[in-house]
């Protein structure tokens, strides 16, 4: 069985109200998210160099939002560098979903195939009004260079490295379901913090088990699909938890 390591990059942040995390729950407080890019390195029988989203093109590299996260932010060709790679070395690109911050980098990798589920391709050519986080322009190279490949269903891209359609963030969220020594990890398909998943006190005497994500596609099945994915990893990674920014590898 092939097995890997994850190393979380901050490529990004943002900030905003908490509760576009936490649904119904942190109004009116300030929080910064990382936005990474995942360097999942192979097992001598995969040498595959495969990352999981891309980052931001220009993140803001401030103190001030370092200090926020707990960690360093980088461009993507810094945060490459920190693994000896560049664009270029890049084989494989599996997409959680394609808002804008997860995709920006794309077209400095010329030689690899991107994986992006069929749903979230045809939302970011015909995106709804509500969602202003998709921007074509960010895949328009990849596309007409044919490096983009569609997925329909779950799958196994590589050996030990599995896409799950979680639609909860977007309609064409995938987690990624990756082997690795100390068990299953799974970077989750949708933006959420480790609160959403281990909620405080005051929403457990709600029986929620999980907090959905702020911005969803259907709450209810957000809540559900949530569950499952929390059941199912030994390892979970939610999208966008800072504790992760100072992190060198997990697995």
């Amino acid at each position: 069985m092939s097995t890997y390591k994850i190393h979380p990059i901050v490529m990004g942040t943002k900030v905003f109200d908490k509760s576009m995390m936490t649904y119904q729950h942190g109004n009116g407080e300030q929080y910064t998210i990382p936005i990474y890019c995942w360097y999942i390195e192979g097992s001598e029988d995969n040498d595959k160099i495969i990352l999981v989203d891309t980052g931001e093109m220009s993140p803001i590299q401030s103190e001030e939002r370092e200090k926020a996260i707990g960690g360093k932010i980088y461009t993507f060709e810094q945060g490459l560098d920190q693994w000896d790679l560049k664009p270029e070395d890049i084989d494989i690109i599996i997409h959680t979903h394609l808002h804008n911050d997860h995709c920006e980098n794309d077209y400095k990798c010329i030689n690899a195939d991107i994986y992006v589920h069929e749903k979230e391709l045809a939302r970011i050519h015909d995106p709804h009004a509500l969602d202003y986080r998709y921007l074509e322009d960010y895949i328009e190279d990849v596309e007409e260079n044919g490096q983009i490949k569609v997925l329909s269903e779950d799958r196994e891209i590589v050996s030990g490295i599995k896409c799950m359609h979680t639609p909860v963030h977007t309609d064409g969220g995938m987690s990624i379901i990756i082997d690795t020594l100390e068990g299953l990890a799974v970077i989750t398909g949708f933006c959420v913090v480790n609160e959403n998943f281990n909620p405080p006190i005051e929403i457990k005497a709600m029986e929620m088990e999980v907090i959905p994500p702020g911005t969803h596609v259907n709450v209810y099945e957000s809540y559900d699909i949530m569950l499952k994915i929390k059941e199912m990893a030994d390892i979970l990674l939610p999208l966008h938890e800072p504790e992760f920014a100072s992190v060198d590898t997990i697995g």
